[in-house]
């Protein structure tokens, strides 16, 4: 790998920019992208790498007209942040963490959100709007708020809907979920945006304890990062 490529991926990694690498392993001849779109070629084996090295993170050799040619993914670290440090968070940021997200759980209620209550991740005690603004949202974080509280959760939604975050999930019944759209529009959210939120949040697996709904969102987040959803 050439010095001034190393330089640049490390700046887009501490920028939280995903890049892709390829090399042309005939040619020796590299070059660096920032988005699928921005390379156009004929050869559908290496377009379709390109998609997936964005999407999904997969890699490797692909043997185009012109020879092999090596795409290398350096996409930063899928990150959730969770409103709400009731039960079904303390299952979900165990999942998540283990599913390769750096997590942050988000609750101005500090009898709550405790590091007893949850070892080994972040814990912020802003108020979520601002908690959100701190954290930086971008095409690889995930939001999902849970307090059933709307003066906790809506002000995490306002922001999360003014960002590109890959996924927005809030906890509700369907009639929580009706309300949470009227408090939305009536905020100036028009309806493409609040149809962003994946509410009621999770796959629909008949869940029923906090660790099931857990498992759920945790099944629709890694869906949505995957494209699948």
């Amino acid at each position: 790998m050439k010095h001034e490529t190393l330089e640049a991926i490390l700046a887009a990694r501490a920028e939280r920019r995903p890049i892709v690498r390829l090399v042309w392993l005939e040619s020796g001849e590299e070059r660096l992208l920032t988005s699928a779109a921005e390379l156009t070629t004929a050869d559908p084996a290496l377009a379709a790498a390109i998609e997936s090295a964005f999407a999904d993170d997969d890699g490797g050799l692909v043997e185009t007209a012109s020879g092999p040619v090596f795409v290398q993914p350096f996409n930063p670290p899928p990150r959730l942040a969770i409103v709400g440090a009731v039960h079904i968070a303390q299952s979900l940021a165990v999942l998540a963490r283990d599913l390769g997200h750096a997590v942050t759980v988000i609750d101005p209620r500090r009898g709550f959100l405790t590091e007893a209550r949850f070892p080994g991740v972040a814990i912020s005690h802003a108020w979520p709007d601002e908690a959100l603004e701190s954290f930086g949202l971008d095409p690889r974080s995930a939001v999902v708020t849970l307090s059933h509280d709307s003066k906790l959760d809506d002000p995490a939604l306002h922001t999360a809907l003014r960002s590109n975050a890959y996924y927005i999930g809030a906890l509700g019944s369907q009639r929580t979920q009706v309300k949470r759209r009227a408090r939305l529009a009536e905020a100036g959210f028009d309806a493409a945006t609040i149809a962003r939120i994946h509410g009621p949040v999770g796959l629909d697996i008949g869940a029923g304890s906090p660790a099931e709904i857990a498992l759920s969102i945790a099944a629709e987040i890694v869906a949505c990062l995957r494209r699948k959803k």
